[in-house]
């Protein structure tokens, strides 16, 4: 890839952005989280639903999955806000649409959505095609992980201020990485200003799922596998806790994906709850 040439997102993006939109389109309100901005962005073809993972009633639980990780981390992001905070970072930002559907708190923050160049050509070029243009506040910051590039020194580049506290968000990328990057990522944040908060996800091992949601993650670790993206790193809730506390966070608190369900899912008529396997972990500098 030429640098700034742009490219269409991996298919993870891609299929995250496709199944919140399902969540409007075939689950009954009220609907968790909406998010319409990532299928203008993708532009399907016109027989998308019909892809087998798209499957209306097979993707239902990590559909809501999806959905409840979303709504958990706006949720945060606007609790952070409210109490002063004014940086927001997206590792591995993908087709995240915040700063489009929610400008009104986004633009009290400076927002920095990190992710490979070419995906991040790709979004701008996208966003500006649909009539959204790039405001001051928003920072696409390219980082080329595969040449080596240190995201901190691209995030500082951009503006980024690390003396001023900060949300910190990483959704659906840690299983990626070896448990050494991962150490080093969370070594980075917890040196951020003191009342930082990170918001980062997990894989459970297999053993720790529900019995109904194994078949699930071993299919999705299949897919993954096939596409060039192994799925290579686990953590128990345990494991991931003592990881925070060794590369110095203050506090950090497990958030089961059970807890999601209860917290956006309860008294739902229709029986919709997320799949078991992915968990956050939340902590703060």
């Amino acid at each position: 890839m030429v640098d700034g040439q742009a490219e269409a997102p991996d298919s993870t993006a891609v299929r995250v952005a496709l199944w919140r939109a399902m969540h409007i389109d075939f689950d009954a309100p009220p609907h968790v989280f909406e998010d319409e901005i990532g299928l203008l962005l993708v532009a399907p073809d016109e027989g998308w639903r019909q892809r087998p993972d798209m499957d209306p009633d097979a993707t239902r639980g990590f559909r809501a999955a999806i959905v409840a990780r979303a709504r958990f981390i706006e949720d945060l992001v606007t609790e952070q806000v409210a109490r002063g905070v004014d940086q927001y970072v997206i590792l591995g930002a993908g087709l995240d649409t915040f700063a489009q559907r929610r400008p009104e708190i986004a633009a009290r923050l400076r927002v920095f959505e990190i992710d490979q160049p070419g995906t991040q050509a790709w979004k701008r070029q996208r966003l500006l095609e649909l009539g959204y243009p790039i405001p001051e506040w928003l920072r696409l910051v390219p980082v080329d992980f595969e040449a080596g590039q240190s995201w901190w020194e691209q995030l500082t580049a951009a503006g980024f201020d690390p003396d001023r506290r900060a949300v910190v968000v990483s959704t659906g990328v840690t299983m990626y990485l070896t448990k050494d990057a991962n150490a080093a990522t969370l070594c980075q944040i917890a040196g951020l200003a003191t009342g930082s908060t990170l918001a980062m996800t997990f894989l459970l091992p297999t053993e720790l799922l529900d019995d109904a949601d194994r078949v699930g993650l071993q299919a999705s670790e299949k897919g993954a596998k096939a596409s060039g993206t192994p799925f290579i790193t686990f953590y128990t809730p345990q494991e991931m806790l003592a990881l925070a506390r060794d590369t110095g966070f203050a506090e950090a608190q497990h958030v089961p994906g059970t807890s999601l369900a209860e917290r956006y899912f309860a008294n739902r008529t229709d029986g919709l709850r997320p799949s078991t396997g992915e968990d956050f972990l939340l902590a703060t500098s």
